[in-house]
């Protein structure tokens, strides 16, 4: 019985051990061995890529914002500016891309910043190395943004938008075939492809007619009017999943579809 009781009173002294230092505890975990860290942001890139107070710059995780010159490259980059310069902000680290850039989640309190972007239009999603446990949500805020309508989901107004769709497209092959399924020729004059990432294609001088197919194939080969060659690439579409965007001269969306294997 004697031992039972000390037994019990080493065990509530523990307890109480445990609960009057847990938050230095916490701490000293948190600090030590999370990925999670606090920045300054100094300077905003782009939609996509900042620089904090220590000059270490970081690629946004998960997303991929315009780049300089096209259809809403500005907007993004304000944004994030209005979001997150010269804020105190937690940053999520994963590691570095090939420019020694540090990966990363950003946070303002509980929003994540990465998911902002795509819920308002500034950027869409792209895991090229795979999921992660934000890949869900973040294709959550893209079907938010397809809704409002807004930005880089708002849908096209071209009379061939409802025309065009994707007839076949081949990972292996690396190629898309387009259908007009209309009763009328479709100028694609400077329609976009893109995939999740950099990757871009544009129609040059090209009308789909009526009830024809158009194959997009990545190769360095002469276009014809039945195909039509995306040069200076080994590939696009990658082999974990992809996402096409077909957009129209306007930048609007004409058609998007994923793929995962």
């Amino acid at each position: 019985m004697k031992k039972g009781r000390e037994f019990f009173l080493l065990l509530l002294l523990i307890l109480i051990f445990i609960t009057i230092n847990y938050t230095s505890l916490n701490g000293f975990l948190i600090k030590n061995f999370s990925n999670e860290e606090t920045i300054i942001v100094d300077r905003v890139i782009d939609g996509d890529t900042i620089v904090d107070n220590n000059k270490m710059h970081y690629r946004l995780l998960g997303i991929n914002t315009p780049e300089r010159g096209e259809y809403l490259y500005s907007e993004a980059k304000n944004f994030l500016e209005k979001e997150a310069l010269n804020i105190s902000l937690t940053i999520e680290k994963k590691g570095k891309d090939k420019y020694q850039r540090e990966l990363a989640y950003l946070y303002n309190g509980n929003k994540n910043l990465n998911k902002e972007l795509i819920k308002e239009g500034y950027a869409n999603y792209y895991f090229p190395s795979g999921k992660d446990n934000h890949y869900n949500e973040f294709v959550e805020a893209w079907e938010e943004c397809l809704n409002k309508n807004k930005n880089l989901c708002e849908k096209s107004s071209d009379k061939c938008s409802s025309c065009i769709e994707i007839y076949e497209w081949d990972f292996k092959s690396q190629k898309v075939v387009f259908l007009n399924k209309c009763n009328f020729d479709c100028s694609m004059n400077k329609w976009t492809i893109k995939d999740e990432g950099r990757k871009k294609f544009v129609f040059s001088n090209f009308t789909l007619e009526s009830q024809e197919y158009v194959s997009i194939i990545v190769e360095n080969k002469t276009n014809t009017q039945e195909k039509l060659y995306w040069k200076g690439e080994t590939y696009v579409w990658t082999s974990s999943g992809d996402t096409i965007f077909l957009r129209d001269s306007q930048g609007k969306l004409v058609l998007w579809e994923s793929k995962n294997y």
